[in-house]
């Protein structure tokens, strides 16, 4: 088991800026952490529910050039999902779906050292499901890890949204969140509350990202902060996607990646855990400074590490 295996929506993020299309962009969450793995040289294979369209030709394409594989069953849609995506003043993005998210069937891949998933797949009809089922499955050899990266525009039914959300923090060794998600979560406790409490789920360690403020982690051995890097922000797309696909490069590197290490990650010090943490920030912070969900690849994160 030397692979990752990224379960999660792949769509076509068209961009706007004051009512005006600036371009078009391969994105969705998931997506985004298979690739940021990818350009940080770990194997990784990636399903999702896209269509044999020009978007979805473009998402393959996408993927491949990352040197990620893609997951048979994944072009099964009737059309390409897409996410139009406005840009405000200080670069925060704000999001309105089209998409169908569905799964059928265990994916022909091998067994995974990790089973990632997050965003629309861990709660949308009706594919949530199937997600859920298949992070049950791999639970029993990978290490999951989960990021609700929660998406209200498409959220009939908050309390149900929740309660899938809650089952996959169970279920995970992993879990990163934004400090936004979990004021939408939980409006009532504090995002260090609410962290504290998932963690005594079950996840080893729960993260959360808090923008230009750093980012926090709870573990077995207390809380961790980190500081955010200061980089000129072009916009934020992908900064939590990059900070995802850092935290577990940093893991894989650590060799804590596994069910066969899954005691070992529950028992990492606050040491260690602010290492990680530095290592996803500093992702994060490469890929705010570019325009567009652009992770970086070993070379710019090594290079950037050194400064």
């Amino acid at each position: 088991m030397t692979r990752a295996l990224v379960i999660g929506e792949a769509l076509i993020d068209i961009v706007e800026r004051e009512g005006r299309v600036q371009g078009e962009h391969v994105g969705g969450s998931p997506l985004n952490v298979a690739v940021g793995l990818g350009r940080l040289d770990r194997d990784v294979d990636f399903l999702t529910h896209i269509a044999d369209d020009e978007r979805g030709r473009r998402i393959v394409d996408y993927v491949q050039a990352s040197g990620v594989r893609l997951a048979p069953g994944s072009i099964s849609a009737q059309r390409t999902p897409t996410a139009a995506a406005s840009i405000d003043d200080t670069g925060a993005a704000t999001y309105t779906f089209d998409i169908d998210w569905q799964l059928s069937g265990t994916p022909e891949v091998a067994p995974p050292l990790i089973a990632h998933t997050g965003s629309i797949a861990g709660f949308l009809d009706p594919g949530c499901l199937a997600t859920a089922a298949l992070i049950d499955a791999y639970r029993l050899g990978a290490t999951i890890s989960f990021d609700p990266n929660v998406r209200p525009a498409l959220i009939d039914d908050r309390e149900r949204a929740i309660a899938r959300i809650d089952r996959l923090v169970e279920k995970a060794d992993v879990v990163k969140a934004s400090d936004e998600d979990l004021r939408w979560i939980d409006p009532v406790r504090s995002p260090e509350q609410v962290a504290t409490a998932w963690q005594s789920l079950g996840p080893s360690i729960v993260a959360v990202t808090m923008g230009g403020d750093g980012a926090f982690a709870v573990c077995a051995a207390g809380l961790v902060r980190v500081e955010a890097r200061h980089v000129e922000v072009v916009d934020t797309v992908g900064a939590g996607d990059s900070f995802m696909a850092g935290l577990v490069d940093a893991l894989w590197s650590l060799n804590l990646l596994g069910a066969d290490k899954r005691r070992d990650l529950a028992g990492i010090d606050v040491d260690t855990v602010a290492d990680v943490l530095r290592a996803a920030t500093l992702a994060s912070a490469i890929t705010v400074a570019r325009a567009g969900a652009d992770l970086p690849d070993r070379a710019a994160l090594t290079s950037a590490s050194s400064l």
